[in-house]
C-alpha cells in the first residue's frame, strides 16, 4: 500500500458511501484510477467489506458489556470460538494474554440480557470463571455492525 491507498482507505473508513469522484478529488486521482485502486484493495483483502455504522441504541441495544472469560480446562475452544462468531450480541471477541483466555464485547438490550448471555456461557460448559464490566459511557467506539 502506498500513501494514496492509505488515504483512500481512511476516506472510506469515514464514509463508505463516498463517491469515486469525491475520493478522487480528495486524493488527486481520476474516477477510473480510484476505481482501479479500490478494486485492488478489495482483491488484496485490505478492504474486507463495506458496511453501515448502525446506532446500537436505535436498534434496542443500549448496554455495552465486556466479559473476561477463563475457559474451563475441558472446554472445547473451537466450539467456544464458533459460538462467539455466531451470537448476534457478540460485537468482538479477542483471544488475550494474561490470566484470562478471552475478552468478549457484547451489546445487549438490558442488564437482564447481559445476565442471559452469562448464563448461556455457563450452560455451555465453556467457562471456569468470568468477570463482567459494563460501560457507563463511551468516548471512542468503532462502527457497530448490527447482526440482528
Amino acid at each position: 500500500m502506498d500513501d494514496i491507498d492509505r488515504k483512500i482507505a481512511a476516506l472510506l473508513s469515514d464514509d463508505a458511501r463516498a463517491s469515486l469522484a469525491q475520493i478522487g478529488a480528495a486524493v488527486g486521482l481520476s474516477t477510473s484510477a480510484v476505481n482501479d485502486r479500490l478494486r485492488r484493495l478489495i482483491e488484496r483483502g485490505v478492504i474486507r467489506r463495506m458496511s453501515a455504522d448502525i446506532a446500537p441504541e436505535a436498534v434496542g441495544l443500549p448496554v455495552t458489556g465486556f466479559v473476561w472469560v477463563a475457559l474451563a480446562p475441558a472446554a472445547d475452544e473451537g466450539a467456544f470460538r464458533a459460538a462467539m462468531a455466531q451470537l448476534p450480541r457478540v460485537t468482538a471477541c479477542h483471544h488475550v494474554t494474561g490470566p484470562w483466555s478471552y475478552l468478549v464485547q457484547i451489546r445487549a438490550a438490558s442488564l437482564d440480557a447481559v445476565e442471559d448471555f452469562l448464563s448461556e456461557l455457563k450452560s455451555g460448559g465453556w467457562i471456569a470463571r468470568s468477570e463482567t464490566m459494563l460501560a457507563l459511557s463511551t468516548v471512542v467506539e468503532p462502527p457497530f455492525r448490527y447482526r440482528g
